[in-house]
């Protein structure tokens, strides 16, 4: 089972890259950010109803049936890759592959300010945002007893999110990935440090509406910076875009995960740890 899950991550590691890839190839500036941002609506908006599909084949199936339809789906998304999506990188502009050559061009990356900058503050905001993911079960259905309506809740905050991208397909041509990015940062900084005051004074459990207000608020401008950071970071690898994307994404993705275990490892029976989590991380760029 260990085996095949980790083969499973391995083969859906490839086509989150390509995906970011194809975008960049096609587009870039802020016509990119707008299409990263419905890309990342879907990439939301998924994970939302995942649940529900999951809880109906378990009520007519066995677990066994999550695996099947896992295969059916990826002949269905092979096919119709396969059909409908031509060829965005033309013989000329193709790299070869060598070692030295992709260790070369990896450094050549990471010594780029803009591409790296965005990279770590991409990790260091959604790594608070791991943490809340990790932690999410602890704080809905321990703390606040809410039982089987947790997806519900869950669900809630994540079409925050996907509202969000898609609030800022349309602002991002009028206002530019730069400003949309600084406005949401300091909008999260500006949320999460009084709301860790406040929850302080409830002894880490403030009231479920007051906390659900937070979260919609902070998941909103997260949804602001999930397609501008990408396409911040992005921006300058267009002739090395499928390296680039995979660089971006293996550091940012890191940073993220070893920040979101900090702080769901943190949890206390309280918020604090997830609070303190946005403050800090955010305030940190």
């Amino acid at each position: 089972m260990m085996i095949g899950r980790f083969l499973q991550g391995l083969g859906a590691a490839g086509p989150r890259i390509v995906s970011i890839a194809l975008v960049r190839d096609r587009y870039e500036g802020r016509i990119m950010a707008r299409v990263m941002s419905f890309v990342m609506t879907i990439f939301i908006l998924v994970p939302v109803i995942a649940p529900s599909i999951g809880q109906l084949i378990i009520a007519y199936s066995d677990w066994r049936s999550i695996f099947i339809l896992f295969l059916v789906l990826t002949i269905i998304a092979l096919v119709w890759f396969s059909i409908r999506q031509p060829e965005t990188l033309p013989p000329e502009r193709r790299i070869g592959f060598s070692m030295r050559r992709l260790i070369r061009d990896i450094k050549a990356i990471c010594s780029i300010p803009v591409a790296f900058g965005y990279t770590i503050t991409m990790g260091l905001i959604f790594g608070a945002f791991i943490g809340y993911l990790s932690s999410s079960q602890q704080n809905f259905q321990v703390q606040y007893a809410l039982g089987n309506q947790f997806a519900l809740y869950f669900g809630v905050l994540a079409a925050s999110i996907g509202l969000a991208s898609l609030v800022n397909a349309q602002l991002v041509m009028r206002f530019g990935m730069r400003r949309l990015s600084r406005i949401a940062v300091i909008a999260i900084a500006v949320l999460s440090a009084p709301f860790l005051l406040l929850a302080q004074q409830y002894q880490g459990h403030p009231p479920l509406p007051m906390l659900m207000a937070y979260l919609l608020s902070v998941f909103f401008f997260i949804g602001i910076l999930f397609g501008n950071l990408n396409a911040l970071a992005m921006e300058p690898l267009g002739h090395i875009a499928g390296l680039g994307a995979a660089v971006v994404g293996s550091i940012s993705t890191l940073v993220s995960v070893v920040l979101g275990i900090i702080v769901a490892g943190a949890y206390d029976g309280t918020v604090l740890p997830l609070v303190g989590g946005f403050a800090v991380l955010v305030m940190s760029n």
